[in-house]
């Protein structure tokens, strides 16, 4: 059903056209994952939900996927105005 917005998803990633936001990476520190753990839930990982935000009207996209080791975590992201991959938030399930 999102294949297409997965495949941009894991095309900026694999690109590095990606920016983490800082409560991501507050949330990735935190649960003690690396920054190879996040771009491995994208392209290990597969889109279980859509939501559209309250304030910008912007779709955002729940990612189910694992780590690097192969415990299993979520990714919250979207695609910004510019076109980059916006990471909002990581953390394991």
């Amino acid at each position: 059903m999102f294949e297409r917005i997965l495949y941009r998803m894991r095309d900026k990633v694999r690109t590095r056209d990606y920016i983490m936001r800082l409560h991501a990476d507050e949330e990735r520190e935190a649960d003690g994952l690396s920054v190879l753990d996040v771009e491995n839930c994208f392209l290990t990982g597969e889109i279980t939900g859509r939501q559209r935000d309250k304030n910008t009207k912007e779709v955002k996209y729940r990612i189910a996927g694992t780590t690097m080791s192969g415990r299993a975590m979520e990714v919250i992201a979207k695609i910004g105005p510019t076109g980059k991959l916006v990471i909002i938030t990581v953390y394991l399930c």
